[in-house]
């Protein structure tokens, strides 16, 4: 078992403080695991939604969670969003006596439900797969391999691994959300995400996959939108600048988790991905993900403009804004886009993610930082 203790710490301090804490990630990344360090399954205040048992507990769910003192967890609240409500009147109560880990594998709706009913008593913590941090810098090329996903990343083979990727993607379309109430044919979704992973990395245009699907535009944005909410593509949006530069105003599209991408390009082995045509693409959505899990942060975007200059991410962290390129090349160096962002956005910094092992300066508040520097979380822009 791989440990996790900067979330495990992260959950134990909110519970100290909110009644309610949401943990959010997609399927499989290792929620349930964490929930069950603080309290043990056969517990009478641990639900598991997928568990007919559970439900069955739960069919007058103020008369079996209002007795109940101390740590609570549901596990899949987004089965049952009828339960917000109810946890909004349990948390209100005097003295406090119970407090709710609620554990969801959704996002739009799930947060949508619990901002209106929960809002000022729940504190939410995202849980991806395994990091850097987590598993170490000198497994890095097996976590890009594989993905973060702890049984694809613990399988005992590449081929087991390849053969639970294709299980989770087909069991996620056949299973889960229809589960979730998303009525759409499994075949269509897969088709869908298959073409999203071929624009990996890419700035987004629902017109080539509509016409290629035989769909309208707004049915490909749709697809776009339930496949994000799931947890399983990321929307990185663009940021606007106040420039006489024509700039991207739409967002750039990711398959979150670099082992189901693979899974779903037909990449089975290290020399496959190391020849494939998206395998740059692919390392820069691994580092912005890592990035994106391990570094502090308000908001993240990318930047580009029509005349081609572009940052893969930036972050806003308080009043400053770092830019972060990401080059898989073993002596990176400055790029126009580097210099150009620099100018027109007025960035505080920017860090050039490569895969090498040595930190060195490139420009003025340009630095070249090795990937296994994320193994630290925070020491991306370390004075």
């Amino acid at each position: 078992m791989i440990a996790r203790p900067e979330l495990s710490g992260a959950i134990r301090e909110a519970l100290t403080h909110s009644p309610i804490v949401l943990l959010t990630g997609p399927r499989q990344c290792g929620k349930t695991t964490l929930a069950r360090q603080l309290l043990d399954e056969e517990s009478p205040g641990y639900f598991d939604l997928e568990d007919p048992a559970s439900l069955a507990r739960l069919d007058e769910p103020m008369t079996a969670l209002g007795p109940l003192e101390g740590l609570v967890v549901i596990d899949e609240i987004q089965r049952r969003p009828e339960l917000f409500p109810v946890l909004r009147v349990l948390a209100d109560r005097r003295g406090a006596p119970a407090r709710f880990l609620i554990l969801g594998s959704a996002s739009g709706e799930l947060l949508r439900q619990s901002s209106e009913s929960l809002a000022g008593r729940v504190e939410r913590i995202a849980v991806s797969g395994f990091s850097i941090a987590e598993i170490g810098p000198e497994s890095t090329g097996r976590l890009w391999r594989r993905g973060g996903l702890p049984l694809s990343y613990i399988a005992p083979t590449e081929k087991d691994s390849l053969r639970w990727r294709r299980h989770f993607v087909q069991s996620l379309l056949e299973r889960d959300l229809p589960q979730w109430g998303i009525r759409i044919p499994a075949a269509a979704l897969r088709r869908f995400w298959t073409m999203v992973a071929h624009y990996h990395g890419q700035i987004w245009n629902a017109s080539e996959p509509a016409r290629t699907l035989g769909v309208s535009p707004l049915t490909c944005r749709r697809y776009l939108d339930l496949l994000t909410d799931a947890l399983m593509l990321r929307q990185l949006q663009p940021w606007h600048a106040n420039l006489g530069k024509r700039q991207v105003k739409s967002p750039k599209v990711m398959v979150r988790d670099s082992g189901l991408l693979h899974a779903l390009l037909g990449i089975e082995t290290e020399k496959a991905l190391l020849s494939h045509p998206r395998h740059g693409s692919s390392w820069e959505g691994f580092v912005i993900e890592q990035i994106l899990a391990s570094e502090p942060h308000d908001e993240a975007y990318f930047w580009a403009t029509h005349q081609g200059a572009e940052i893969d991410l930036l972050l806003r962290r308080g009043s400053q804004l770092l830019g972060i390129e990401c080059k898989r090349a073993d002596a990176p160096r400055l790029t126009p886009s580097v210099r150009i962002a620099l100018e027109d956005l007025g960035l505080d910094a920017v860090a050039v993610i490569y895969p090498g092992a040595r930190r060195f300066h490139l420009a003025e508040r340009v630095e070249a930082v090795p990937l296994h520097s994320l193994a630290t979380p925070g020491n991306l822009f370390a004075a």
